[in-house]
């Protein structure tokens, strides 16, 4: 089994603070992290454009690169599987704001937009569409597939990373993206007072009001599928993106009644994620390793 934790890898300044209360408050992942030989990677926001997480889940898929693209790329293709090897453009509905920093990003899954109220706002846009020559197809409610009509190179960030920065940092400004500029204008005006943002509003619910590009990549770039036994567990992510570290050390005592303690007999492969790197383990360990487990604070802390 592979349990992701996202969140699960606090900078090193609090890391040490937070020990002993893994220790205490998480025993099973504790001795989990005793027995396995840490793998750390490196993965800062300005070389991937997109999350640990992402990134991880795209090394895991076996995404190899092309020349000048970032790594966030394969999120396209493998977010939506296919039989075709055309590059795999994704728009998510979004809600932007403003914000100190310019512009703030809500992502979908944090909007709970339904299939009509994405329908609707599809039949909005349907002239704007047509009128830019970009294709835009539903795929899911939060997610639509953008066709070019005629291709295209562009650098996009993956909506999560924006969400936890700022939309000005990664805002595309390449000569190529004016159309895709020209048409979110278009759509944030039809949107601004749609039926379906008036309703939302009333229900005390962030308007749907753009969409934000990102992916680009072929399926033919991931060599291999997600481990089949994959959980992701996001209890921590927020909390320490928030820096709310007594707020993480109830949610990692949640993850130990709900998850750990119930695989005890287990030996998972862990994926634990921090700001801008990744740590994977395999908890089986060796013979020796049982007996004797390492001290895991010293990397769990190191800088």
């Amino acid at each position: 089994m592979h349990i992701v934790i996202p969140g699960a890898l606090p900078e090193p300044e609090v890391a040490a603070e937070l020990a002993p209360h893994l220790a205490q408050r998480a025993p099973t992942l504790a001795r989990w992290l005793g027995l396995g030989t840490p793998k750390t990677a490196a993965c800062p926001a300005s070389d991937a454009w997109c999350t640990p997480l992402e990134h991880w889940q795209l090394r895991a898929s076996g995404f190899t690169p092309a020349q000048d693209e970032h790594i966030s790329a394969g999120l396209g293709p493998l977010r939506l599987p296919g039989a075709d090897d055309e590059p795999v453009w994704l728009a998510e509905l979004i809600h932007m704001a403003p914000s100190r920093d310019g512009a703030a990003l809500l992502p979908a899954d944090t909007l709970a937009i339904t299939a009509e109220q994405s329908a609707a706002l599809m039949e909005a846009a349907r002239e704007l569409i047509a009128d830019s020559g970009i294709g835009l197809t539903p795929d899911t409610p939060d997610t639509w597939r953008v066709h070019w009509p005629e291709p295209v190179r562009l650098a996009c960030a993956s909506p999560a990373l924006v969400a936890v920065s700022a939309v000005n940092d990664w805002w595309p400004q390449d000569p190529a993206a004016r159309p895709w500029r020209r048409l979110i204008n278009g759509l944030q005006m039809a949107w601004y007072d749609h039926p379906v943002n008036q309703q939302r509003q009333s229900q005390g619910l962030a308007p749907v009001n753009s969409l934000w590009l990102y992916g680009g990549a072929r399926r033919s770039q991931l060599s291999r599928p997600l481990p089949d036994d994959l959980r992701i567990e996001t209890a921590l992510q927020a909390h320490a993106a928030a820096q709310d570290w007594g707020g993480w050390i109830e949610a990692l005592a949640d993850l130990e009644r709900r998850c750990f303690a119930p695989l005890a007999g287990a030996a998972p492969t862990l994926v634990l994620t921090g700001r801008e790197r990744t740590v994977e383990l395999d908890a089986r360990g060796g013979w020796l390793r049982r007996l004797r487990p390492h001290d895991w604070r010293r990397w769990w802390c190191a800088r």
